[in-house]
């Protein structure tokens, strides 16, 4: 069954190839094949358009801006879990890097598209710089191999920051593994580094003087410089540079240092009378140039490269060393000052462009990993970076092809499990405990001797003999084994991987480098992490150790967020554009589990993808209309409760006005009558007139108090000293009413402190003041006037016996 889906898989490609479809939708994961030609109408910003502001990407034709799009989706919807990666997988040259490129490109323009909050310059300087990143990391660690012309020589995890909004505010970028000995060593018809190519094209005159570099020159660690590929642009990593805030000074510097890695090549030595002393003046002056760029004394640097230090207690003895050790200690300068510098342009990229942690709240990470390598010869290098793809390849396994399966069991589906290549057992080999490849070769590192090739292998034989995927060739001559991988075996030369894994620099070139003038070289050699790689003894880290823990901290990332898988594959070795060999591609498809994500897909389609589009659509379509009535309801009981309160308001405030203009025109009226007609007053009550009157200063009768209740407070207490102020007409009447003032029309006038002192109290002496309330209070239902009557009854016979 498997045999005739992977005949039918491929023959479906084929197709697709053919008529120039390089996208195929498998199941959760998109097959992307590599046209090894440039398409740009098929990455143009019309087509990210069409994608973005597409309702249902998933009905478009397969694309990798679909796998962008859907991620995006899911940090705008915020689906648990919110954060997103994009795993990008495949061999040596099947294309992943475009491919990462062609996501960092999307997001950078669909992720600022709709930005209002921040400035055009503010979001175009850092998608530049977003993007800016690409060409100088690809420069500085990329270079062309017998598989791919832009081979990626190192591992790279970017997060693409995304604040409240979904915006792109920054990013950073995790590295692993750079394959630092390709400075000092390219394999056969391979190239170094693409920023020394670009240097030696691209170099302006002022610039080669500066070097001190003529156009024709050579250089023993620049093979095949003859060769001309589409990344040798020397021009546009001096643009990106200056991009990311690398000004012309630090620029110069960077290249200096990159100048004098080349002129070490030239150091050569010779045995003559029993030391090794350099051959040539040619040498000497190479040896000169290389101090210079470096800005060390000659003479220092000649030293370090000869002449090894051995302590013994207290004392230093000087050792010379050995031809093959000083080619070593010069391979050892050029490869850490190389891989140094890296890091130190990585840490530059990420302080530009990486946002402050209050600003994003959610990322879409990238991952680009170097792909599955089989060489003529592996060695350490090729170990490690396989080992990072069974890691990825168990993530996949364990994410979908067992995970699937085990959700339509849960579901009560009937379903046979269908069979898969479990890597769990290779993964022990290479990293189980207590005994594996990892631990066993840290353990004859960290010997206080040189390794033997020979005794290692005899050792792993036999503490692996048990582990079905380790085997040996006994006749062959050369130290090594043979690890069964998913994508197929690959046998390790076992000869210098101890030395490698040991990464050893010697202390003398550190000294030596942290001495220099050169300020950038200065910066990088005193840090910390320097001094700690030249640290001795069993405590010391190994590549090894640390590629292991560097990995599992990106699994545990991988783990936390939701992963969108692209499978890139080769269609060719010889990188042909638009050639399809059958024998390439199959193997990559049952290598990687496509095949099986396939057959779990198919044979789940009829529960999980016919019911299910037309239920999504129908589930979104009911959501939707139920969201909206629900608003217009809303809104509608809203404006009616609104318009009642309003009203309600409306009518209380008109009902108020029209009692107290009652009140007024009523008090008003009895007051006119009164002093106009010249009536007396009626007689008081006898207790009222004894306590319910005051003494004023300018009358000399007692006035008697009319208004209640704050004539009983007033007549309760006559020895006050009253300040009464009115802030209002109706509280002024009421002051004035509360007054029965004996005199006739015109011969007296009545005068408040109204618009004056702005006081409205009662104040008694001594003991400090008195409070009326008269609201809530059953003040208000006592007799405004009670003189009008013959007796003081109800309630207020009740105040006036308290008051008494």
């Amino acid at each position: 069954m498997i045999f005739v889906l992977s005949l039918a898989v491929l023959k479906c490609l084929q197709g697709r190839y053919s008529m120039k479809v390089f996208y195929t939708h498998a199941g959760c994961t998109l097959v992307a094949l590599n046209p090894f030609q440039s398409i740009p109408d098929l990455y143009s910003l019309d087509v990210m358009k069409e994608y973005h502001y597409a309702r249902q990407p998933q009905e478009f034709k397969p694309h990798i801006f679909i796998v962008a799009e859907e991620a995006y989706r899911n940090v705008r919807g915020q689906l648990e879990p919110v954060n997103q990666s994009l795993v990008v997988s495949g061999e040596s040259g099947a294309g992943k890097t475009w491919t990462s490129r062609c996501l960092m490109k999307y997001y950078a323009t669909v992720a600022s598209v709709s930005s209002v909050v921040k400035s055009q310059d503010t979001v175009e300087r850092i998608e530049r710089r977003v993007l800016d990143s690409n060409p100088v990391m690809e420069a500085f660690g990329n270079a062309c191999t017998l598989r791919n012309n832009n081979s990626s020589r190192f591992g790279k995890y970017i997060q693409l920051q995304l604040d409240r909004c979904q915006l792109l505010v920054g990013a950073t970028v995790q590295t692993y593994l750079l394959e630092k000995t390709r400075v000092a060593c390219q394999p056969a018809n391979e190239r170094n580094f693409h920023i020394f190519y670009q240097m030696m094209r691209g170099a302006t005159d002022e610039q080669r003087k500066e070097w001190k570099m003529s156009h024709d020159q050579s250089f023993v660690w620049l093979p095949n410089s003859e060769k001309t590929i589409e990344e040798d642009c020397f021009h546009e990593t001096v643009k990106a540079m200056v991009h990311l805030g690398i000004n012309a000074e630090r620029q110069g510097e960077i290249f200096r240092v990159r100048k004098d890695i080349l002129y070490s090549a030239f150091f050569a030595f010779t045995l003559l009378t029993g030391l090794w002393v350099d051959v040539l003046d040619v040498l000497k002056y190479f040896l000169q140039r290389a101090a210079e760029l470096l800005c060390v004394p000659a003479e220092e640097l000649q030293t370090c490269l000869r002449v090894r230090t051995l302590k013994a207690g207290k004392q230093s003895v000087l050792k010379p060393c050995s031809q093959a050790d000083c080619s070593v200690r010069r391979d050892c300068l050029a490869k850490v000052i190389y891989a140094q510098l890296f890091e130190w342009l990585v840490t530059f990229i990420n302080n530009s462009v990486c946002a402050d942690k209050s600003t994003w709240c959610n990322f879409i990470g990238i991952l680009d990993v170097y792909g599955f390598e089989c060489f003529q010869t592996n060695n350490l290098e090729q170990l490690c970076i396989n080992y990072a793809n069974e890691k990825l390849q168990q993530h996949f396994v364990a994410h979908y092809l067992r995970a699937q399966q085990e959700e339509y069991v849960s579901e009560g589906l009937q379903w046979s499990f269908v069979k898969y290549q479990d890597n769990q057992s290779c993964l022990d080999l290479l990293e189980g405990s207590p005994i594996s490849v990892f631990s066993l070769l840290n353990e004859e590192s960290r010997l206080n001797r040189a390794s033997d090739a020979k005794t290692f292998r005899v050792r792993l034989e036999k503490e692996l003999c048990d582990n079905a995927n380790i085997s040996w060739d006994k006749f062959s001559k050369v130290p090594h084994f043979t690890v069964a991988h998913y994508a197929g075996k690959v046998g390790y030369q076992i000869e210098g991987m101890a030395e490698k894994n040991k990464d050893p620099v010697p202390p003398e070139l550190i000294s030596l480098l942290q001495k220099s003038n050169n300020q950038l070289l200065h910066q990088i050699f005193k840090d910390n992490e320097t001094e700690s790689q030249i640290k001795k003894g069993p405590g010391k880290t190994t590549v090894v150790s640390k590629f292991k823990n560097s990995l599992e901290t990106l699994m545990k990332i991988l783990h936390s967020t939701t992963p969108h898988y692209t499978r890139c594959i080769k269609p060719n070795p010889e990188c042909k554009p638009l050639t399809f060999k059958k024998e390439e591609v199959i193997i990559q498809l049952e290598a990687c589990g496509i095949v099986e994500t396939i057959h779990i897909s198919a044979a789940g389609f009829p529960i999980r993808k016919k019911i299910l589009s037309h239920c999504a659509f129908t589930i979104q379509c009911c959501w939707l209309r139920y969201q909206r009535r629900r608003r217009h309801t809303h809104r509608q009981s809203a404006t009616l409760i609104q318009a009642a309160v309003r009203s309600w308001l409306v009518r209380n405030r008109v009902r108020r006005w029209n009692r107290a203009a009652g009140v007024i025109q009523s008090t008003w009226r009895k007051w006119r009558v009164r002093f106009y007609l010249n009536e007396d007053a009626p007689a008081l009550n006898p207790v009222v007139r004894e306590r319910g009157s005051v003494q004023l200063s300018i009358i000399p009768e007692p006035v008697a108090v009319r208004g209640w209740p704050m004539g009983l407070a007033l007549a309760s207490a006559p020895s006050m000293t009253v300040s009464l102020t009115a802030t209002g007409f109706q509280k002024m009447i009421s002051v004035i009413a509360s007054l029965n003032l004996p005199s006739r029309r015109g011969e007296y006038q009545v005068k408040t402190n109204q618009y004056t002192e702005e006081l409205a109290s009662i104040r008694a002496q001594p003991k400090g003041s008195i409070k009326l309330h008269c609201q809530r209070s059953p003040l208000l239902y006592a007799d405004r006037q009670p003189d009008l009557k013959s007796d003081v009854t109800g309630f207020n016979e009740i105040l006036l016996e308290k008051t008494l």
